[in-house]
């Protein structure tokens, strides 16, 4: 297991339990295998979902791929004093800035998680990250 490089937003982490996987986005994983976390934010929203689907093979197939990533030791970083605090500024600066269009407040606290643990965002969504400041990203469908 290698350093911890990435923090994988949920549109990431979710790609290997789609019907059709992304196969560039699988060999990333491979590729980066013991080297990659994720953020309470994301994990919310990954187990939220599954919760708000109908009973279904579906549904158990998605409970039971989130089991696995716990189980095979899938590190989950919280939303500390460090991050608030550089989202917080963050928050400010983009408000003033850019006039009030600001970015969804969970996807503000993800990339806050990203910078204070030093890590690159790995996310289909770049757009909705590229105003931060130093947060690195990266997309692992192109």
């Amino acid at each position: 297991m290698g350093r911890i490089s990435y923090l994988l937003d949920s549109n990431i982490l979710s790609e290997p339990a789609r019907l059709k996987p992304n196969t560039h986005v699988l060999q990333q994983f491979l590729n980066h295998d013991g080297c990659y976390a994720t953020a309470a934010i994301v994990w919310h929203e990954l187990v939220y979902g599954c919760e708000l689907l109908p009973a279904s093979k579906r549904k158990e197939l998605l409970q039971a791929y989130l089991e696995m990533l716990v189980t095979n030791g899938l590190i989950i970083l919280p939303y500390d004093q460090l991050a608030a605090d550089w989202y917080a500024k963050e928050r400010a600066r983009l408000q003033l800035q850019l006039q009030g269009k600001t970015c969804a407040y969970a996807d503000g606290e993800i990339a806050a998680i990203a910078v204070s643990n030093k890590l690159t965002l790995v996310t289909r969504n770049i757009k909705d990250f590229q105003n931060f400041q130093n947060l690195s990203l990266q997309n692992w469908f192109d």
